[in-house]
């Protein structure tokens, strides 16, 4: 049963109801307006459209700065075409009311579009303004001073312009206080536009002047100081992107406008000009760098701006010493322009001004060395072009020698000193622990290729070029055995010798000496640590040269040459054997095989001689296989034994195969057997099969061509000897082979006999021979299968 409250009890249930409803509602009215402000705060994120919903291509903002853009363009041309065609129809106070009305109002409006915040449609209105502003100053030009000069007149109007761009900028750039202290609008356009119209004047009023190419250089260096200045210390990111591009634009055409003035001029004065242009551009540059990092300069490209600087420094002081000093100190003096900026690129510099200085340095040297390069080429490989003319007779001197008659390079006598200079610098700057090493080797390689100019440049007797040949090679070897860059050493001496031995060909006894001296030199030293991989194989190619000309010498052929020759692989033998370090064993033994080819190649045009020489190769890589790490050699001669006594039977005439095989076969034959004795599972096949084969095979062939009964017969026969010996020994490549030569041998017996008795034969008789054949085998197939299993076990239980 339910209770009915009283009117009193009702009546606060609902009060009570009410009041929590309007708390309710407070609560939900606070929430609302944070959310209202919230809003109108930031944008509101926009819904992922629907799905098949239509996406839309741009944004609010693009469309309105598009529209903006356009508006502007439209008006500017707008202007110029009213000024350029409609100028005409006013007066000169219609003239001036226009152009200055809708100038002030185009300059103007962006101050209350800004207020409002509108900055886009601010920033085209003033674009617009910039527009009107040049069209004003080219009205004026046109109406009042149309005789006054263009050039002038621009310059002028150029520097008018940039400052009331620049003013116009700064005052619209400062906060507007009218519009609350969140607000701070400021225009973007005017100040950037005031840096690019100031890049005109100073170069304008250079031309209008007619001041000459210096003028004008100075006045692009001017303003590309001005620029370099600038760039670094404004915060806006627009005007030092303009002030830089004015920097490096303006500059990069000024010094090189500099540089071809300084290369051009034909005097000290015309060249003290240019030099000075050129270190005001370098004083430009080493200033930039000099306070890196800053806005837009980072410590990589502030170490680029000092390099340049520095290598415009070098071209400024060696443009001047050029045109005052003999042209073969052109290269000499850049260079030490360059090493002199190693002094200058003390402690007390900022570190990417030292490193930039360093690397001008580097460039300078590494120019002035590639400067020199032609000339340590010519006398480094010059000498070989003196085989083609070996002992034609001894040179003038050492230029003659290493030239042989080929131009000599102009202004190359201070090729050496340049060389030197740099080694030094490098043994004297690179002071790095993990660079000094790497400085090292290249001053060892360029004091090298100074003395290596050093005969020829000064025109040194030929003596004398030879004996700086041969102690420099000596002097290699030397360091190479005490000191740090071995590796250069060990490359450059054997270089060294060579050219050596080729500036040697023009004198037989000048040959003889060096070959000789060369062979001693390198075979003293190949015992050292670390230089027998190089100095012995050395040692042994200049003994086989030497044992070549000895024979020119002696007036021998060249296949009696061969066996003198024939000394070295000997000698290499004999090292190699007593040799205890790996790579020098190799080596030596490479150089021994290399001499070994060239008697043979010597030989080859006698035969009686050729074979004489085979035969004494084999006997020395008989004895290298001797060497129980060598044993695979005894193939190669077994190889050389078997081409001598085939050039030997060549050369007496023999025209019997089994002349040339059965020497091979017996010696496969008794190596089979003796490795068949010392391993049991070696087969026969690898064992007897190659040594059987040589003669058997070649043999067959000759006695299937052979129309007397001798061959035939004793083929037949050492088959058979060969097939008893395989049943009796149980061996299965001697009875297989044997076997098949002897049934084939036989068959070529019977041929005459079966061709005459298919000849008499009625023509059905074959047909009908095959048939009965057929059934024949057909009938007993089950027992021929369980013959031929029965065989193939006997020959499976054999060798």
């Amino acid at each position: 049963m339910t209770q009915i409250p009283s009117p009193a009890d009702e009546l606060r249930l609902i009060d009570t109801e009410l009041r929590q409803l309007d708390a309710r509602r407070s609560v939900l009215l606070t929430r609302r307006a944070w959310l209202v402000h919230a809003l109108r705060q930031t944008p509101a994120p926009t819904a992922p459209p629907a799905p098949g919903a239509r996406r839309s291509e741009t944004t609010g903002p693009g469309v309105q700065n598009a529209l903006l853009l356009l508006g502007g363009i439209l008006l500017a041309v707008a202007a110029v075409a009213f000024t350029l065609v409609g100028w005409g129809h006013l007066g000169i106070t219609g003239r001036s009311l226009v152009l200055g009305a809708v100038t002030l109002a185009a300059l103007g409006a962006p101050v209350l579009l800004l207020r409002r915040g509108l900055r886009s449609t601010a920033e085209a209105l003033a674009g617009i303004g910039l527009v009107l502003t040049v069209l004003d100053a080219y009205a004026l030009y046109a109406v009042a001073l149309p005789r006054t000069d263009g050039v002038g007149y621009a310059a002028l109007a150029s520097a008018a312009l940039a400052a009331v761009w620049a003013a116009y900028g700064v005052a619209l750039g400062a906060p507007l206080r009218a519009a609350g202290p969140e607000a701070r609008p400021s225009l973007r356009l005017p100040l950037p536009a005031a840096v690019a119209a100031a890049q005109l004047p100073l170069l304008l009023w250079a031309v209008a002047a007619s001041a000459g190419a210096y003028a004008v250089t100075a006045a692009l260096l001017v303003t590309a100081a001005l620029d370099a200045v600038l760039a670094p210390r404004t915060p806006m990111r627009s005007v030092r992107a303009v002030a830089a591009a004015g920097a490096y634009g303006l500059g990069g055409w000024g010094t090189f406008a500099a540089g071809w003035l300084s290369w051009t001029s034909a005097g000290p004065g015309a060249a003290a000009r240019a030099a000075a242009l050129l270190l005001l551009a370098a004083s430009i540059a080493l200033t930039t760098a000099w306070g890196a990092p800053k806005p837009g300069l980072g410590t990589n490209t502030a170490t680029g701006v000092a390099t340049a600087g520095g290598l415009i420094g070098v071209v400024a002081f060696g443009g001047v010493l050029r045109v005052s000093l003999p042209g073969m100190w052109t290269v000499p003096g850049h260079l030490v322009c360059g090493v002199a900026l190693l002094a200058v690129a003390g402690a007390g510099l900022p570190a990417p001004v030292r490193r930039g200085l360093a690397l001008a340095s580097g460039c300078v040297g590494a120019l002035s060395v590639a400067w020199a390069l032609p000339v340590v080429a010519i006398s480094l490989l010059g000498p070989v072009g003196r085989v083609g003319s070996v002992w034609s007779g001894a040179p003038a001197d050492a230029r003659d020698a290493v030239t042989n008659g080929l131009p000599w390079p102009a202004d190359v006598v201070t090729a050496p000193l340049v060389l030197a200079l740099v080694a030094a610098a490098l043994v004297v700057a690179v002071r790095t622990a993990a660079w000094r090493p790497y400085a090292l080797a290249c001053a060892l390689t360029l004091a090298w290729a100074t003395l290596i100019v050093l005969p020829a440049t000064l025109e040194l007797p030929y003596a004398a070029a030879l004996s700086v040949h041969g102690l420099l090679t000596a002097a290699l070897l030397g360091y190479a055995r005490r000191t740090g860059p071995r590796v250069t050493a060990l490359v450059l001496s054997p270089l060294t010798s060579l050219s050596l031995a080729f500036l040697a060909l023009a004198s037989e006894g000048a040959t003889l000496t060096v070959l000789a001296a060369l062979t001693v030199l390198f075979a003293a030293a190949a015992p050292r640590p670390g230089l027998g991989p190089v100095a012995a194989p050395a040692a042994l190619g200049y003994a086989t040269a030497l044992a070549c000309a000895a024979g020119a010498s002696l007036g021998l052929q060249p296949p009696h040459t061969a066996l003198l020759v024939l000394l070295v692989p000997a000698a290499a033998a004999l090292l190699a054997a007593r040799t205890e370090d790996g790579p020098t064993t190799v080596s030596v033994e490479i150089a021994g095989a290399l001499a070994g080819l060239l008697a043979v190649a010597l030989a080859v045009t006698e035969p009686a001689l050729l074979a004489t020489v085979l035969a004494l190769c084999g006997l020395i890589a008989a004895g290298t296989a001797v060497r129980e790490d060598r044993r695979p050699v005894g193939y190669a001669a077994t190889a050389l034994f078997v081409l001598a006594s085939w050039v030997r039977l060549a050369s007496w005439g023999v025209g019997s195969p089994e002349a040339y095989t059965l020497p091979v076969t017996a010696a496969a034959l008794l190596l089979g057997a003796y490795r068949r004795r010392s391993d049991t599972s070696v087969s026969s096949w690898t064992a007897y099969a190659p040594g059987l084969s040589v003669t058997l095979v070649p043999s067959l062939f000759a006695a299937w061509g052979d129309g007397q009964w001798q061959r035939p017969l004793l083929l037949g026969a050492a088959a058979l000897a060969v097939t008893l010996l395989g049943a009796r020994h149980r061996l299965q490549a001697p009875l297989v082979l044997g076997g098949a030569v002897l049934a084939l041998d036989a068959l070529h017996e019977l041929a005459p006999y079966i061709v005459q008795v298919v000849d008499a034969l009625p023509r059905w008789t074959p047909p009908a021979l095959a048939g009965l054949l057929l059934l024949a085998l057909g009938a007993t197939y089950e027992q021929r299968i369980r013959d031929a299993r029965r065989v193939r076990e006997v020959l499976g239980r054999m060798g």
